[in-house]
């Protein structure tokens, strides 16, 4: 297998100290970053290595969308304006009820093709289908980690139980090197405790996580009150789910209590700025979360409810909006930067990812800081990162020590025969 060097770009290595490396090398073999440092000092590249010119692109370590509903892409445009459980109950759950094992397929590699185009090299989803989102991970050289949901409330509730079990052993038995298994409970209002119950002893036994939504609006927090008397987080704590880890997507409502609940069984929050402004959800309490000592990650949510996958995007989002209610220091550009990269591999409870250091997988993104926008860039490249680029700005992609986007272009992916087949899936689903 041949190495990859990527020479004269600036690094953003995102450690600890929030590294810059101007004129900096980055060399991976593997899958992982064997040298992280200066040009100059870099590893002469072998015969038959890939040797990529980085001039006037700025690294980065690959972006994670840390809460997504991949597939969801058919659903762009097709539902806007409207508050989450209208959304769910008159535009989603009927349609998805249609959707077939195809449609989640080539839904999931249009997302994929998208999120490459952003820097997005890892994305945590929850999904149906969840053998034809791992077909698209598969083909697409992106990595993930998967969790089919979980609703109780159904008809065929035991059977899809069952089948998010089996799903897991299955995957876990495949090993694949860039697909994590998890369970996907969609929410308290929609998975009864005996179920949830069952769940969290299935992530227990079989060693991995949980991802689910969580006090995600008003309506959830009074419900939940009404009818077992507390609020959402402090019921999922007395059932036992922060026994196993968990991710917890949106947290727009928690009590002070609940933030030292998640804080105390290292619960990390996927935060989704644009999903909840659009849903008219609310604002979640960041700042409040990180002085409590909780991770927080970065998420889209699904093109449904956001309508791109863009994850710098959301880091723009949630920096600005932290700072509605006039405090103009909450979420800085370097907090909403690690969000996007650190905080995304808490979320999957990995320390290889979302930072360029040797030992490190190689996930990267390369992003053209020639534009205008971005401009003057030296020195001001967090600031940029976070308040002016944007998906579009993104050079090259490479996820597990592969190039998989270099200069715009996709190369494991046929873009035009994805859009076709979703768009022939979308007129078939929506008329």
């Amino acid at each position: 297998m041949s190495d990859l060097h990527i020479l004269h770009c600036t690094a953003v290595t995102v450690d600890d100290a929030l590294t810059v490396i101007p004129d900096a090398a980055l060399v991976a073999s593997d899958a992982h970053l064997v040298y992280v440092g200066p040009a100059a000092g870099a590893p002469a590249p072998r015969p038959g290595d890939e040797v990529l010119d980085a001039t006037g692109l700025v690294a980065i370590p690959g972006l994670i969308n840390a809460h997504t509903h991949l597939a969801m892409t058919l659903f762009r445009g097709a539902a806007d304006d409207l508050p989450l459980q209208t959304w769910l109950a008159e535009k989603i759950w009927p349609v998805e009820a249609r959707i077939t094992r195809d449609d989640v397929y080539w839904a999931s590699l249009l997302g994929i093709a998208e999120m490459l185009r952003a820097g997005v090299t890892t994305f945590n989803d929850m999904y149906w289908h969840v053998e034809a989102v791992a077909d698209a991970v598969r083909e697409s050289g992106i990595r993930a980690c998967l969790s089919g949901v979980v609703i109780g409330v159904m008809p065929n509730a035991e059977e899809i139980l069952t089948a998010a079990i089996a799903r897991v052993r299955t995957l876990q038995a495949e090993g694949h090197p860039r697909i994590l298994p998890a369970f996907g409970p969609h929410a308290p209002y929609t998975v009864p405790a005996p179920m949830l119950r069952r769940v969290i002893e299935a992530a227990a036994e079989l060693g991995v996580g949980i991802h689910t939504h969580l006090s995600e609006t008003a309506g959830e927090v009074a419900a939940c009150r009404q009818e077992f008397g507390t609020t959402p987080i402090a019921r999922m704590a007395e059932l036992g789910l922060f026994t196993v880890p968990v991710t917890a997507a949106h947290v727009v409502h928690p009590t002070a209590g609940e933030i030292a609940l998640l804080a105390a069984h290292d619960a990390v929050v996927a935060h989704c700025p644009s999903s909840n402004m659009k849903l008219g959800s609310g604002i979640a309490p960041v700042s409040a979360l990180q002085d409590a000592g909780v991770a927080v990650a970065l998420g889209t949510d699904g093109a449904g409810s956001n309508n791109t996958l863009d994850v710098l995007r959301e880091m723009h989002m949630a920096a600005l909006l932290a700072k509605v209610g006039s405090d103009a220091t909450a979420v800085s550009a370097p907090e909403a930067l690690r969000m996007a990269t650190r905080g995304g591999a808490a979320a999957l409870r990995r320390d290889d990812l979302g930072v360029l250091r040797v030992g490190a997988l190689a996930d990267i993104a390369l992003l053209d800081f020639t534009a205008p926008h971005l401009t003057p860039s030296a020195g001001r490249e967090i600031s940029h990162l976070t308040y002016a680029a944007h998906g579009g700005d993104v050079h090259t992609t490479v996820v597990h020590g592969q190039v998989l986007m270099h200069n715009r272009q996709l190369r494991t992916l046929d873009e035009a025969r994805i859009r076709a087949r979703v768009n022939e899936a979308a007129a078939r689903l929506f008329g």
